[in-house]
């Protein structure tokens, strides 16, 4: 998690001293939270996707694992690997107990129970990136990792991860609905 923290918190710095060469010429209050704005926007689109992902696809999908492979999650746990870390990394820009911790969404067996619990988590998290601005974004908060260790990273930091993790996990859920030929929601006439 380290590695993927300190790259996501690189991103968060470049583009934030990119913001100003940017918003030349540009009044001021339409890029006073221009990375928050763009972040809620990709999350949205992304948790529309996934939740669309999670109700459209038939139930023997779910169990779907390419290859033979065991250490390959199925679709269905990565349905509920996505409500797990949705949970953790939204709880620790949030500054919460994770409401998660303890749990584990991917051992969940219907579809009608991953569902809930990635719309669960998506709720969840769902605040944290609507009240977001790019002024709270920066602030250094700590948090735990892995190993036990305390790490200080820019809040946004997490939520860019969550973001990221979100959409490559959703790049498999369409690798799944391909085999099936299953369009993807981000594939469907608008």
């Amino acid at each position: 998690m380290r590695r993927s923290v300190l790259l996501a918190a690189s991103f968060v710095c470049l583009f934030t001293m990119a913001l100003p060469a940017r918003g030349q010429g540009e009044p001021a209050s339409s890029s006073k939270n221009a990375l928050s704005t763009w972040l809620r926007s990709a999350y949205t689109s992304r948790k529309n996707d996934l939740i669309k992902s999670a109700e459209n696809v038939p139930e023997e999908i779910y169990g779907l694992r390419p290859g033979s492979q065991r250490e390959v999650r199925t679709y269905g746990q990565i349905i509920g690997h996505l409500a797990n870390f949705n949970y953790l990394w939204c709880s620790q820009a949030r500054q919460e107990k994770n409401p998660g911790q303890g749990k584990d969404f991917e051992k969940l067996a219907t579809r009608a129970e991953l569902t809930q619990a990635l719309k669960d988590a998506f709720n969840y998290c769902d605040p944290v990136y609507a009240t977001l601005t790019d002024a709270a974004g920066l602030t250094v908060i700590s948090v735990t990792q892995e190993n036990g260790k305390q790490t200080q990273v820019p809040r946004m930091s997490l939520l860019i991860l969550n973001l990221t993790h979100n959409n490559e996990h959703y790049g498999n859920l369409v690798t799944y609905m391909r085999i099936k030929s299953i369009v993807p929601p981000s594939s469907q006439p608008r």
